[in-house]
């Protein structure tokens, strides 16, 4: 049950507690222990044995318990008051009601679908599980969605078309230094996740090549034997580009093509449109460097391909990963040791985020919603009439899109989209003309500032509960400490919610009950976990899904018959890699998927001549709610900047830290101007981290793509203007 007491004070670990860092994807190994300084509640260790990071962390890592001060994070419950129209401190009892009576008088006068739920990559499988659940038996509403929907869902959607089956990465990080070549598409190791930069390192060492694609010279670039520089947008067309390279060549791989793809056809017509010259002019990438980058993949015995948002964040991102996955297909780069197509997930729990039903389209399990048979399984999970349950709704932004008109009311949790979302002037707009606006979070965001009543809950370190980091490891994360008095884990606000809606069961408290509810209800699906266990993941350091629970589920073991590891005795071992003896599709095989270049979906003109490209500083993280408040992190990345080349500065008159407004058909951003000859020159970069004037997601764009609804954040026409200078 829910506390109705205060929680006791924050007790510090008198023995080392082995956990993982609440930040991206690698979920690097750490543990906890009591700190040396008094002003500190615990400190972060090095914790070698994890196979993962080995020890490594970044500097987000190492200050994360910086964010467990009470200074800086909430410790009770707040309630706007119509009085003052401020948010003033309040009783736990008080802060539920509210929400049970908002959320219940919105559904009374308005029907189910005009109450939201937005969720968040960075919440544990088991309140990601729980918020689905809640949204569509407590709520019965089919309107939720999360914040993954603008990281990875366009992958997702190439995973699916192409292999049947979405996970990350098919393979284990430790199998990148092995392969003869990697293609690294818009991605920035080095500041986004630095700690996987040592396997490119040990690549290296081991003879491989590195190909770099991206607009900018990043860290990571610098490290590349090849940088390809295309404008942004056209990673479509390279992809195209380099796959008409190696079939006018005779460089394909004709048997793996013959015995385990389909489609191939449709596919090689449809690159053989892009020549050589054509893609040059669309990318400014010189056609000598993409014949090199032709020969190093195809010279290399094995290879992969990794992207991340650069190519995914686009309007036609999912055609976009399908073409590098048919370069994959075609040269023989797939479903084989140390070879194959793989998506470097950003979130926490990015992966598991949108495999366990906060997705509007998805259940446990990553089960389709509209699938009957899904439907009935989960439903008996749930001991609900499979009937009774919503179909799918809206994507995040067009959820979000729909605040204030027909969503009235919004249950938030773990999420900051008044500066993550593209158009964010728009979106922090349609937040502030609902009904009513309940928030969970750690801290008081720029989006829980608006709320009508905010939750102070728990943190990483306050709690336990899985994640499944960018391989498809099961992770645990242990409880080192007490949350501070007041504070409350989501699962209990879940809890009592419920309880007050009318549900007196099927929300438990305790995070290992919610996951065997969740093992039980991802049983025999794409994302099979029935197998997994808090203690097999704490004793082998995480388990690969899909795991089927054989002992007691014969149909679950068949049904991952893409599963490459084969179960020993009574216990399935997990899946390390996938896809080495047959692809997830109904007939095993790949499959090619014919994609043709297109342009952007807003191309530069004569108001908006430049192109702004977004992304990541080492320092700070996402919307930077939590590494905003930490201030080390400030001090090595205090504030946005524009990043434009010399010879555009030189137009613009513009010197190194000048004033510089960004101004897109959405809306204007003000930054200053940070001059390097590491980015193309009709480009300039903004970092998203920051809100107010210098909030890049201001000026991004929302158009999606049509299969993801992906918003197109990558790229977009702006111009720049000189601000009167302090």
């Amino acid at each position: 049950m829910p506390r109705t007491s205060p929680a006791p004070s924050p007790a510090p670990p008198s023995t080392p507690t082995p956990t993982h860092c609440p930040y991206c994807a690698l979920q690097c190994g750490m543990n906890l222990r009591a700190a040396a300084q008094v002003s500190d509640v615990v400190e972060v260790v090095e914790r070698t044995d994890f196979p993962v990071n080995r020890g490594a962390l970044c500097g987000k890592g190492r200050t994360a318990p910086a964010v467990l001060s009470s200074r800086v994070r909430l410790t009770e419950p707040l309630v706007r008051r119509p009085a003052t129209g401020r948010l003033e401190p309040a009783t736990w009892e008080e802060a539920l009601s509210k929400i049970a009576e908002g959320l219940g008088r919105t559904q009374e006068a308005y029907g189910r679908d005009a109450v939201g739920v937005f969720g968040g990559g960075g919440l544990t499988n088991e309140k990601a599980y729980a918020l689905g659940k809640f949204a569509r038996v407590v709520l019965s509403t089919s309107q939720i969605d999360y914040n993954g929907r603008f990281c990875m869902s366009s992958a997702a959607a190439a995973h699916q078309k192409a292999f049947g089956l979405d996970r990350g990465l098919p393979f284990p990080l430790e199998d990148i230094p092995r392969t003869g070549c990697v293609i690294l598409v818009g991605s920035n190791l080095a500041e986004t996740m630095p700690p996987a930069l040592r396997y490119l390192t040990e690549l290296k060492e081991n003879g491989g090549k590195l190909i770099v694609v991206d607009p900018r010279r990043t860290r990571t670039a610098e490290q590349a034997d090849l940088h390809l520089a295309p404008r942004p947008g056209t990673d479509l067309a390279l992809a195209l580009g380099l796959l008409h390279i190696v079939v006018a060549e005779g460089r394909t791989d004709d048997a793996f093509i013959r015995d385990r793809t389909t489609g191939w056809e449709e596919a090689r017509s449809a690159a053989m449109g892009h020549w050589p010259e054509l893609v040059e002019r669309l990318t400014g990438v010189p056609l000598p460097q993409l014949r090199d980058a032709v020969r190093m993949f195809c010279d290399a015995g094995t290879g992969m391909v990794l992207t991340a948002r650069g190519p995914e964040q686009q309007s036609k991102g999912t055609d976009t990963v399908g073409a590098w996955i048919n370069l994959c297909l075609a040269t023989g780069h797939a479903g084989r040791p140390h070879s194959g197509y793989g998506c470097l997930t950003g979130q926490g729990n990015g992966q598991g985020g949108r495999e366990h039903g906060q997705k509007a389209d998805q259940l446990p399990g990553y089960r389709k919603l509209t699938d009957p048979a899904a439907r009935e399984h989960v439903a008996g999970v749930w001991g609900v009439d499979p009937d009774s349950l919503p179909g799918p709704g809206r994507s995040a932004y067009e959820l979000l899109d729909a605040l204030g008109g027909d969503i009235k009311s919004l249950l938030l949790m773990g999420s900051n989209p008044v500066v993550s979302a593209p158009r964010a002037a728009h979106i922090e707009e349609r937040l502030r003309s609902l009904d009513f606006l309940a928030v969970a979070d750690v801290v008081l965001s720029e989006t829980a500032a608006l709320a009508d009543v905010v939750l102070p809950v728990t943190q990483w370190a306050e709690e336990t509960g899985t994640t499944t980091n960018l391989e498809g490891r099961v992770l645990l994360r242990r409880k080192a400490i007490d949350p501070p008095p007041g504070v409350r884990t989501d699962l209990e606000v879940m809890h009592a919610l419920a309880a007050l809606l009318g549900h007196e069961k099927g929300f438990p408290v305790d995070p290992e009950e919610v996951f065997d509810e969740l093992r039980r209800a991802s049983a025999g699906g794409p994302a099979d976990y029935s197998g997994i266990s808090y203690r097999r993941i704490a004793e082998e350091d995480g388990v690969f899904w899909p795991c089927p629970d054989t002992t007691t589920d014969t149909a679950a073991a068949t049904a991952t018959a893409t599963a490459t590891a084969t179960a020993t005795g009574d216990v399935h071992p997990g899946t390390p890699r996938l896809f080495l003896d047959r692809f997830a599709t109904e007939d095993g095989r790949a499959r090619f998927v014919p994609v043709v270049h297109r342009p952007a979906a807003e191309e530069p003109d004569a108001e908006y001549p430049l192109l702004l490209t977004t992304g990541r500083v080492v320092a700070q993280y996402q919307s930077g709610a939590q590494t905003r408040r930490v201030d080390e992190l400030n001090a090595a990345a205090p504030g946005p900047f524009v990043e434009l080349h010399p010879r555009l500065a030189q137009r613009l008159d513009v010197s190194e830290g000048d004033r510089l407004a960004v101004v897109s058909r959405r809306g204007r951003a003000v930054a200053p101007a940070r001059i390097t000859d590491s980015i193309r020159s009709d480009t300039i970069f903004m970092p998203f981290h920051w809100p107010g004037e210098g909030r890049a997601n201001t000026l991004t764009n929302p158009a999606l793509d049509p299969t993801s609804h992906m918003p197109e954040f990558k790229v977009c026409a702006v111009r720049v203007e000189r601000e009167p200078q302090d």
